[in-house]
């Protein structure tokens, strides 16, 4: 079912006062470096997928109590919509392009874990010394990279604790240790990769804030992911919820102050 014809949960505040959107009004507000939409999309399509895309980012944007220049990261970032993808991925960040594609017929929530992708590659060079370019922060945490000191940095680093470690913080947290069972049940290297438990970890601070949008997150409570065990749950995942608000509040509030 091509995305005009599809309805997506979603219970939030009103962003655009009933009026309809583009993606040229998306990239003024949010400043992002670029916005290409595939040669295959239809107007059509372009215009629901604009829609959507405008509720998910404000509704993100409230979630993280940050700016715009949260969202696009300084205007660092392009969106790619039914172009520039992978063949058989829904939705993709690509480093060296510093790019997010969703394709044409994505399912539903799955740009709140790319959008991390983004953050987490982002921020690196902001929290680490001497980092590969197309390194994450979360990657870099978990191999004793050099740290930058600084409070948000540190705050940064008790999502990574609380996410990848044991509280006492000397083991593998049970999700990493579950997720190293699924790869390697799968003959893979994928869902203990640092970047994507973080990704993950993410996702369920989104999808547990009062806000529901089904085109930003779905899928950490209810999926075929989540019955194996891939997302944080229980105390973890409280504890994990609570990091992330601490740092995106205080991250937010001095985005804007620097406004």
């Amino acid at each position: 079912m091509s995305i005009e014809a599809r309805d997506f949960y979603r219970n939030g505040p009103d962003h655009r006062q009933g009026q309809t959107s583009s993606f040229a009004l998306i990239r003024r507000q949010f400043d992002f470096r670029s916005i290409e939409i595939g040669r295959w999309v239809t107007n059509a399509e372009r215009d629901r997928a604009a829609e959507l895309f405008h509720d998910a980012l404000c509704d993100l944007m409230l979630i993280l109590q940050g700016p715009e220049a949260l969202i696009s990261l300084r205007g660092s970032i392009a969106l790619q919509y039914g172009s520039g993808g992978r063949p058989g991925v829904s939705a993709h960040y690509d480093p060296s392009q510093r790019s997010f594609s969703l394709a044409k017929n994505a399912g539903p929530g799955s740009i709140a874990h790319e959008w991390f992708h983004a953050f987490d590659h982002y921020i690196v060079s902001k929290c680490f010394r001497g980092t590969p370019v197309s390194m994450f922060a979360s990657t870099a945490w978990l191999a004793d990279a050099v740290p930058i000191p600084h409070p948000l940095n540190q705050l940064l680093m008790k999502c990574f604790k609380a996410i990848l470690l044991q509280p006492a913080g000397d083991q593998p947290s049970e999700l990493f240790q579950h997720s190293v069972q699924v790869d390697k049940k799968l003959g893979q290297l994928y869902y203990s990769k640092p970047e994507e438990l973080c990704a993950r970890a993410f996702e369920a601070f989104v999808q547990d804030a009062a806000i529901t949008n089904h085109f930003l997150v779905k899928g950490t409570k209810a999926s075929p992911e989540a019955e194996m065990g891939l997302y944080p749950q229980g105390e973890q995942r409280e504890q994990a919820n609570a990091a992330f608000s601490d740092y995106f509040g205080r991250l937010g509030k001095a985005l804007r102050d620097a406004e």
